[in-house]
């Protein structure tokens, strides 16, 4: 479907364990050589692609001229499949990457994820080596057994509110103190889990790092 902002296509992508429902958003102006692929919340809690954190880092790089694809895990939406503990989701995640890369050749990779898939979406970095990587409020304490000792190797940003009420601003910042190298970190005052009314602001820091990454 084409709109005066671009053109969305629903998509069935195979998946690891079946079907994976997504969606692709192009910009009318196709002015960056990258495409982003994009993770969803917790799927046991209500987390969609419809996330509208999801849906504001796919702002953040349709804004820059990049196609942005975000897609429903296992067992979520029309995915087929069951919840596999974040490890079948980081193949999920695998798969949609392949396919992201096949669609725009030669892309440079943009990775990103919110909380439970900003987890998921790190695993998927360190086998994908994507050109750079944006979690939004990874649950910390989780994070760290997850990655089973390895990170990503690409530009990183963690951008956490101080106010979150799900993921623990001071886990955060401890965890992120224990990488070497780290990654960027932005912690943003007064700001919730789900970014409420502060979607504009977390937009303009993703956006902020995606072009400077890029440059």
């Amino acid at each position: 479907m084409s709109t005066s902002a671009g053109r969305r296509e629903a998509l069935t992508l195979e998946g690891p364990a079946g079907r994976l429902e997504a969606l692709l958003e192009e910009p009318k102006d196709l002015s960056a050589n990258a495409v982003a692929v994009l993770c969803h919340p917790h799927p046991q809690f209500h987390g969609t692609m419809l996330n509208k954190v999801v849906h504001t880092l796919g702002r953040a790089a349709n804004g820059l001229g990049a196609p942005s694809v975000r897609f429903n895990f296992r067992g979520v939406g029309a995915s087929e499949g069951e919840y596999a503990q974040g490890l079948g989701e980081v193949e999920d995640t695998l798969a949609v990457i392949d396919w992201a890369r096949t669609r725009y050749p030669g892309a440079a990779l943009w990775l990103a994820g919110f909380s439970f898939g900003s987890m998921v979406s790190m695993r998927a970095a360190v086998t994908a080596q994507p050109d750079c990587l944006v979690s939004i409020a990874p649950p910390a304490p989780r994070v760290a057994s997850f990655l089973e000792g390895e990170q990503p190797n690409c530009p990183w940003l963690i951008v956490q509110g101080d106010a979150d009420e799900v993921c623990d601003c001071e886990a955060v910042v401890s965890w992120v103190n224990s990488l070497a190298p780290g990654p960027e970190l932005i912690v943003l005052p007064g700001v919730s889990h789900f970014f409420h009314g502060r979607l504009t602001l977390l937009r303009e820091t993703v956006s902020e790092f995606l072009n400077g990454a890029s440059a």
